[in-house]
């Protein structure tokens, strides 16, 4: 029993290894254009893990406070019928949260992009 396993593993071994030996011998050498991220023909100016302004962070801070705003709505819709005024008094204090989390991005000048 244990034979036939060993036998397949085997098998698979010699076909993964012959496999990559054949990419090997019939790969080309990468063309160094084609290697180099795009951006329109130029060559990069900067690393491509450069840093990013500051402003770019509360700019994404402010996606994922409306992209968690609207997880949370969706299954509210669906209940807010069955739990009643309960429901609505939690949303409005929800959408009061975002609402000053916009206005702290607001203030700090996430909206401004010049």
């Amino acid at each position: 029993m244990y034979a036939g396993a060993a036998a397949m593993a085997l098998v698979a071994s010699v076909f993964v290894a012959g496999l990559y030996g054949l990419h090997r011998l019939v790969a080309l050498a990468p063309d160094a254009l084609r290697v180099l991220p795009f951006q329109s023909g130029w060559g990069p100016e900067e690393h491509a893990l450069s840093r990013y302004h500051v402003r770019w962070y509360l700019a994404t801070l402010l996606f994922l406070a409306f992209d968690v705003e609207m997880l949370f709505m969706y299954p509210w819709a669906v209940v807010v019928a069955e739990v009643g005024v309960t429901a609505i008094v939690e949303m409005f204090l929800f959408l009061g949260a975002v609402f000053v989390a916009v206005l702290w991005a607001w203030r700090e000048g996430a909206l401004r992009w010049v």
